[in-house]
């Protein structure tokens, strides 16, 4: 059995790789979940299975919140809990696109302290826990430096740039750039490839939990849309968006949005 959460974690990402390239491309069953909630597939699924499985026979005291799992409240009496997306980019998977994650990490007293982002088809694992370096691949990585909008990059929707959201009637003079996973996006600031991501939609814990982690340990500010930190394992697994930026961009998106 590893021996720390975060080896724990990435033995689980990759065995989640190794599930979802037996699906991928290869016309997997696809199904709507209720409410317009998106698409699931049978890869979500397998990867789910496999995941809980073998995460609760190893900490069987860590409660439990994945996408995937119908959330029965049982992880709000836990002090550790697992927040799992077991494919991260479900449409971008069923499209072909290899911009698809597995998202894993580890809450502790509503805190993130061990997290992985791996992206089999792209052989790209990011890591990082509380007290240690930000990661991909083992080597370890840093935010960008770019403190000016004009000279950066920002991972958002296009519907987050509209005129009313901000309040010069324009949003600063950002380059966008867009990618479905959202935890990828917080692991490419996290990279120092792309200098900010912006997302102003409620946010399930299961897609930022980890790369919040990772980003934060590689020096970026990250926060709702209100500038407060996340917290993890709530009784509603929401939270009011997420900007994560180095320091300056992180104060250009943040003051500049309408409240």
């Amino acid at each position: 059995m590893p021996a720390s959460d975060l080896d724990l974690l990435i033995e689980a990402a990759r065995e989640a790789g190794r599930i979802a390239r037996g699906f991928f491309r290869r016309d997997p069953g696809i199904w709507q979940k209720p409410g317009d909630a998106g698409p699931v597939t049978e890869a979500d699924l397998a990867v789910n299975r496999m995941l809980h499985a073998e995460l609760a026979a190893a900490r069987p005291d860590y409660g439990w919140l994945s996408e995937e799992t119908p959330d029965d409240g049982a992880r709000l009496r836990a002090e550790r809990c697992f927040i799992i997306d077991p494919i991260d980019g479900t449409r971008a998977f069923i499209e072909g696109d290899t911009s698809w994650s597995h998202s894993l990490a580890v809450a502790v007293g509503g805190q993130i302290t061990a997290a992985v982002v791996f992206l089999p088809m792209r052989d790209a694992l990011y890591a990082a826990t509380e007290d240690g370096a930000a990661t991909l691949n083992h080597a370890p990585i840093r935010a960008s430096a770019k403190a000016k909008a004009g000279e950066a990059t920002l991972l958002t929707a296009k519907s987050n740039l509209s005129p009313d959201l901000w309040k010069a009637g324009a949003p600063p003079p950002f380059t966008r750039k867009f990618r479905a996973s959202v935890a990828w996006r917080l692991c490419l600031v996290a990279e120092g490839r792309f200098d900010a991501m912006l997302t102003l939609r409620p946010s399930w814990e299961w897609d930022i939990a980890a790369g919040d982690l990772i980003a934060r340990r590689a020096g970026a500010t990250v926060t709702d849309r209100q500038g407060a930190r996340l917290s993890y394992n709530a009784a509603d697994p929401r939270v009011a968006g997420v900007i994560a930026a180095p320091g300056p961009l992180w104060s250009t998106l943040r003051e500049g949005l309408i409240s």
